[in-house]
């Protein structure tokens, strides 16, 4: 596809504001898009939309192809008959401003299997055609994933390397009986999971009606405890324990003089070369029937990763191993061109962004050049000096801008927490005079909205902000701190933040500079 000049917001559905303690893809998501598409924007950015586990991140999903249950709107399954009003009338009162998950998920559950015994005493014709459609079409996964969280559910939640070893090691025997024991539990996962998809899709189709196109996520690396892992164990560094052997994460830098240990199994990339990168495939044309376009998470990994063996309190000792380089995104390239996914995946270009944020080498800005892959420049990060790449009189063309994302403070946050040095700088490259005297920080107010001015006046393809940055909200709404335990994916935006003098706002910058 070609990337054309446009803008959009980055919002997570969970963040969407609504009464059932959890954003979801219910009305208040098409009244998201509508006031995208009144504004003028052309994209909509989400992250990965899996089941969240531990921790409650999307970057941590039981499955790299299910989506997660706790997204589906209550208000449409009333709608469709799946529920009634009394079965909502138990709200436990939910806070403003945040998703408490404690009290949500099993809240959410309860509903969810309310609609599938609803479903499963007096289906309704049209609804079950549809759910055995959709079983059959996505059988390569669902069947899978579906065992996985039943087997799972029924160890108390526990990581799939402390099942019995007859499931671990998925001996025929012992899943046919699991199968036949947990038979109405495991379709349960399936429904939710027909559920999600029945709700996105719709939600999708009216985005793409109103010219907007969404931006979805694909993490490099899936989680240990995931139905992937547990699948396909070939396809991983794994022990005789089915333990990893070797585990993901970045080496000592500046920010982090111990690194960052994610622990996430790392591919045996060999093995995927002679399946023909099958399973990856699979992934891409999956994510791509969800969204339009993917940001492709750590993109350096796929040039060269930082392998760290399992065990190791940090990820100090490591090494770099090469990835798989220019023959894996050819493999993508032609599987996209010969059985298209979505909308517009018809040109040599791929639907690609790469984060190419991090450490990198000129063996990843070639991978990311040879295929023509925008990269992204982060404003927050630019404010050290004029030389810096991530000031926008140096971005290419070919790039994608943002104010800061998901992993960043909100602009206002960075604003009132950076070194008054660099605070000092962006005033003065944004037109502003600081506090000359260096005792006193200016301040912050209007600095969100002159972020994105600056972003969207740039020459990047797409000029991007997280909704926070357009409500001009402090550190408070951060989405994601990501060297902090807990507390994190939480934030919500509160009713009627999505104000008309906002609109009609962002709606001039994207006439005046052409998005």
């Amino acid at each position: 596809m070609k990337f054309e000049r446009a803008s959009g917001i980055l919002l997570h559905p969970t963040s969407l504001p609504g009464p059932f303690g959890i954003g979801d893809l219910g009305p208040q998501a098409y009244r998201f898009v509508d006031f995208l598409a009144e504004a003028g924007c052309k994209l909509w950015q989400v992250l990965p939309l899996g089941p969240t586990g531990f921790g409650d991140s999307p970057y941590q999903c039981f499955s790299a192809f299910a989506g997660n249950p706790y997204l589906i709107s209550p208000e449409l399954l009333l709608r469709d008959g799946l529920l009634t009003s009394k079965d909502l009338s138990d709200n436990p009162g939910f806070p403003v401003g945040r998703v408490d998950f404690g009290t949500l998920i099993p809240w959410k559950l309860s509903l969810l299997e309310r609609a599938f015994a609803r479903f499963s005493l007096d289906p309704v014709p049209a609804l079950q055609k549809s759910f055995a459609g959709f079983c059959s079409r996505q059988a390569a996964w669902l069947d899978d994933y579906a065992l996985f969280m039943a087997i799972k559910e029924s160890h108390g939640g526990g990581s799939w390397d402390g099942w019995p070893a007859q499931l671990r090691k998925r001996q025929p025997n012992a899943l046919a009986k699991v199968r036949k024991s947990f038979k109405k539990f495991i379709s349960s996962f399936t429904f939710y999971q027909f559920l999600f998809f029945h709700q996105w899709q719709a939600l999708k189709t009216y985005a793409n009606q109103r010219g907007i196109q969404v931006i979805g996520d694909i993490p490099i690396f899936v989680a240990f405890d995931s139905a992937d892992v547990w699948s396909h164990p070939g396809l991983f560094f794994l022990g005789a324990d089915d333990k990893p052997t070797v585990v993901a994460g970045v080496p000592p830098d500046y920010f982090s003089p111990t690194g960052q240990l994610w622990g996430n199994p790392l591919y045996r990339w060999d093995v995927h070369k002679v399946a023909g990168y099958s399973w990856w495939l699979e992934r891409f044309r999956a994510t791509l029937e969800m969204v339009d376009i993917v940001r492709l998470d750590h993109f350096r990994g796929f040039a060269a990763y930082w392998e760290v063996p399992a065990g190791n309190p940090t990820a100090e000792i490591g090494r770099w191993v090469p990835g798989p380089g220019a023959h894996f995104f050819e493999a993508v390239r032609s599987a996209l061109q010969e059985n298209p996914a979505g909308v517009g995946h018809h040109s040599s270009d791929l639907p690609i962004i790469a984060e190419d944020l991090g450490l990198i080498t000129p063996d990843v800005i070639a991978l990311r050049d040879g295929f023509n892959l925008p990269g992204m420049k982060i404003a927050q990060f630019a404010f050290s000096g004029p030389e810096n790449p991530f000031l926008p009189h140096h971005y290419p063309q070919n790039c994608v801008a943002y104010t800061g994302t998901h992993d960043n403070n909100t602009a206002r946050g960075w604003y009132e927490s950076a070194p008054q040095a660099e605070s000092n700088f962006a005033l003065r490259y944004l037109g502003q005079t600081p506090d000359i005297s260096n005792t006193l920080k200016t301040p912050a107010q209007g600095f969100a909205e002159k972020l994105i001015r600056l972003v969207w006046a740039s020459v990047a393809v797409f000029a991007l902000a997280p909704m926070q940055d357009l409500l001009n909200l402090g550190g408070e709404a951060r989405m994601n701190y990501p060297s902090r335990l807990g507390g994190n994916w939480d934030w919500r935006m509160e009713e009627g933040a999505m104000s008309e003098e906002i609109k009609e706002s962002l709606k001039g910058l994207n006439l005046l500079y052409s998005r």
